[in-house]
């Protein structure tokens, strides 16, 4: 039990942190440049954790990386960026929302996960609470933003997936630091020709800056990432739906904003999804299919053993 809860509680460390760099960006950082806010963020976490792991790809890795750099970073915050510009932020946040049944969906036939009426009613409820945290504010809705928020969604989530099958016995910090760092260069590359040169920073916005890659990058996709490689995806696409929470409570304790009731009612539901959805043992791991072909050989070779 204790160590279940540990796991969930490493895993809510990046969505809190996210949620808390919407506060950051609010009142510290330049609103005109997000892309290269993202590249700032991914690019140095990247070097960061790549200085701490001393290590460079080896094999498959050299092309894994940035694909998985792509799908978590590069591409899904450019399309991030673009589906704010044309969606209101409610309707942006309210597809993201989704997440959980974009993971699930995508964990049962590549993962072997099938979802469970545990984890349904979690996400249901999860969902909703975030409807009522988020709102659904009035307002035009794009159809090219609504296309580029889904697609932001699936590539994150199918990103997520793809960096549990592909997962080895390299050290997690080696391999996220590859993909912050590949992310990171496709971003620069992104805000230079969208956005031109890096915004002017005071001696505030540099540290903000620097406390969001490594607190809210490198450190909170290390925690991601832990969860995913040892959670159900489904229960870690649940346990991201902090992230809005999250930015909701720190605007009303910092920015002195307002909590309506609806929204004290949608954190409530959002909390009460993680105690549904949670995992009844996480000793099986996320990947039975993966774990039964490594242990087949071990069990060959003591079979083999016997006979002789």
């Amino acid at each position: 039990m204790e160590d279940k809860w540990r796991l969930v509680a490493i895993t809510a460390v990046a969505p809190i942190a996210w949620g808390a760099t919407y506060v950051v960006t609010r009142h510290l950082l330049p609103a005109d440049a997000p892309l290269w806010g993202a590249a700032l963020r991914a690019l140095p976490a990247g070097l960061l954790l790549w200085a701490l792991a001393r290590r460079r790809p080896r094999g498959d890795w050299w092309w894994k990386a940035p694909v998985l750099g792509l799908l978590n970073f590069g591409a899904f915050f450019v399309l991030v960026y673009l589906a704010a510009q044309l969606l209101p932020s409610s309707i942006a946040a309210s597809i993201m929302a989704l997440a959980p049944l974009a993971l699930a969906g995508l964990a049962w036939p590549l993962l072997a996960q099938r979802p469970t009426a545990r984890w349904a009613a979690g996400a249901v409820l999860g969902i909703v609470g975030v409807l009522l945290v988020v709102g659904l504010g009035a307002g035009s809705v794009s159809p090219a933003g609504v296309v580029a928020s889904a697609i932001a969604l699936l590539a994150s989530s199918f990103g997520a997936i793809l960096t549990t099958r592909w997962r080895d016995d390299t050290p997690l910090l080696a391999t996220t630091a590859w993909q912050l760092t590949a992310g990171g260069i496709a971003l620069v590359v992104a805000a230079g020709l969208v956005e031109g040169s890096p915004p002017r920073m005071d001696a505030i916005g540099v540290a903000a800056y620097a406390g969001i890659a490594v607190v809210a990058t490198a450190l909170a996709f290390v925690c991601w990432f832990t969860g995913l490689r040892h959670l159900p995806a489904g229960t870690v696409g649940i346990i991201g739906l902090l992230n809005p929470v999250t930015g909701v409570v720190l605007g009303v304790v910092i920015g002195g904003e307002s909590l309506a009731v609806l929204q004290a009612a949608g954190i409530a539901l959002v909390l009460l999804s993680l105690v549904i959805a949670r995992p009844r043992r996480t000793s099986d791991g996320p990947l039975p299919a993966v774990r039964r072909r490594e242990r087949a050989p071990r069990e060959r070779t003591r079979h083999d053993e016997s006979d002789t």
